[in-house]
């Protein structure tokens, strides 16, 4: 399991309809840009966020108080942010799209027309747009038949390319060159600056460069390329230049970026949309932030941990829906029957590689605690029985296999495997893990699941 990274994306959807005696409202209170390392969306009276340490999204009110959360199974990292008709459009670090409404219900999703794609909207039209995402750049070739960006239709199916690729000397470092953050003006102008070079770049709604800004960050500007391995390790020469990018309640740019070749220091430049004149800079130098602005253009520069840390407890949602599922042996296992005790509920397949190496994890864990206080329910998603046994057999877990018959994912709709719930004693959320993150992961775990019986403990005296 690996606890999860990252931060969100956005600029305000304009009204559908809008009379000649109408004006659209203007938010009131301050509208959160970004948070962490990535833009936020205002969606009505709230600034929504991504949170990928918790997998979860954030809803801020005008004086950047935490009112809202949403968590879901489909959201596993969500890195970016963005408004689509007074809904959530979130973008995944893997690349995938997932809209939700503001009650936490998803809507829809689609899969990402580049390796992995970072999305705004905005716009009088409407638009939505897709760019190479700078949250997870691989190394693929490209030959410059690529747009630099993808208009997308609401089903996120791609319309029209605009602007023109870069192909760098060494054609796998294509992805790394022209990934970049991406936002919709009102007038659906659309502004892009590029991860690694220094520049922005303000192109009209049909895709022709309307002004090209930089910011003087670097005297020669060399396109990334491999450096000699050290081991096995792949490196590559960059600079991590423009991070992300939105618009301002003010209707002014707002770009953050790197003061440093490895934006270990941010910075954060606020441009004239018109021109693409630097109107102010300031350096904040750290490696997140928060930025909120009103209408006035009146900024605020705040911890992003600290936002976060005033989240409010709403209570823990019951994990649903219920399974009853034979074990190996073909006895039935209810969810109920693990009421009464702290639950990691995993669900596992023997063809995924990160369960075989967190399975030896699990049994340790499973050892540690009391059967009275802790269990673990592992449920195979293998479409298989043979291959499961086999894993089975291999591990000889001290846990009970319950037996999924390649169901659990239409039903759970998680992203991926290995994919855990840990559940209190009244089988209620305590938190989700994606993936796998080794030891580090089960010494969270560890005290996570001890607080949770020590707490339940002392309750009862």
């Amino acid at each position: 399991m690996r606890r999860l990274l990252g931060a969100g994306a956005g600029a305000a959807i304009a009204m559908l309809a809008l009379t000649a005696c109408h004006r659209a409202p203007v938010p009131s209170g301050f509208t959160l840009l970004f948070l962490g390392r990535s833009p936020a969306a205002r969606v009505g009276a709230l600034s929504w966020a991504s949170d990928p340490d918790h997998s979860r999204l954030v809803g801020f009110d005008g004086a950047l108080h935490v009112v809202r959360t949403i968590v879901n199974p489909r959201l596993a990292t969500p890195m970016a942010v963005a408004a689509l008709h007074g809904q959530l459009l979130v973008t995944e670090r893997t690349g995938e799209a997932v809209v939700f409404d503001t009650a936490g219900k998803p809507a829809r999703e689609w899969e990402s027309p580049f390796p992995a794609s970072l999305y705004a909207t905005g716009g009088g039209a409407d638009r939505i747009v897709a760019a190479r995402s700078p949250y997870l750049v691989q190394f693929v070739g490209e030959d410059g038949s690529q747009p630099l960006l993808w208009l997308l239709d609401t089903l996120g199916r791609p319309t029209r390319g605009l602007g023109v690729t870069r192909v760098p000397e060494v054609a796998y470092l294509a992805q790394l060159t022209n990934a970049g953050a991406v936002a919709i003006g009102p007038d659906g102008s659309i502004y892009f600056a590029p991860l690694v070079r220094d520049e922005i770049l303000k192109l009209d709604p049909s895709g022709a460069t309307v002004w090209r800004a930089q910011r003087g960050l670097f005297r020669e500007e060399p396109d990334p390329h491999f450096l000699p391995p050290k081991g096995r390790e792949i490196r590559v020469a960059h600079a991590l230049v423009n991070i992300a990018v939105a618009v301002g309640p003010d209707g002014r740019l707002y770009i953050l970026g790197g003061e440093d070749s490895a934006a270990t220091r941010l910075r954060l430049d606020v441009l004239d949309p018109a021109s693409g004149r630097i109107v102010t800079t300031r350096a904040l130098g750290t490696r997140a932030t928060a930025v909120a602005v009103d209408r006035r253009g009146t900024m605020r520069v705040l911890d992003p941990n600290a936002l976060l840390a005033q989240a409010p407890t709403h209570g823990r949602d019951l994990f649903a829906p219920s399974f009853a599922l034979p074990d190996i042996g073909g006895k039935p296992v209810r969810l109920e029957d693990y009421r009464g005790k702290v639950t990691l509920v995993n669900f596992w397949a023997s063809w995924c590689e990160p369960c075989r190496a967190e399975f030896p994890h699990m049994a340790q864990l499973h050892r540690e605690f009391n059967r009275n206080d802790f269990d673990i329910a592992a449920i195979s998603d293998d479409v298989s029985e043979s291959k499961m046994r086999a894993f089975v057999a291999e591990f000889h877990p001290p846990f009970p296999i319950l037996v999924g018959g390649g169901r659990m994912k239409s039903v759970y709709h998680y992203r991926g495997l290995p994919y855990s719930v840990l559940l209190d004693k009244q089988g209620r959320i305590i938190e989700r893990i994606f993936g796998f993150g080794g030891d580090a992961e089960f010494r969270h775990l560890r005290e996570t699941i001890t607080g949770e019986i020590d707490a339940d403990s002392a309750a009862r005296r």
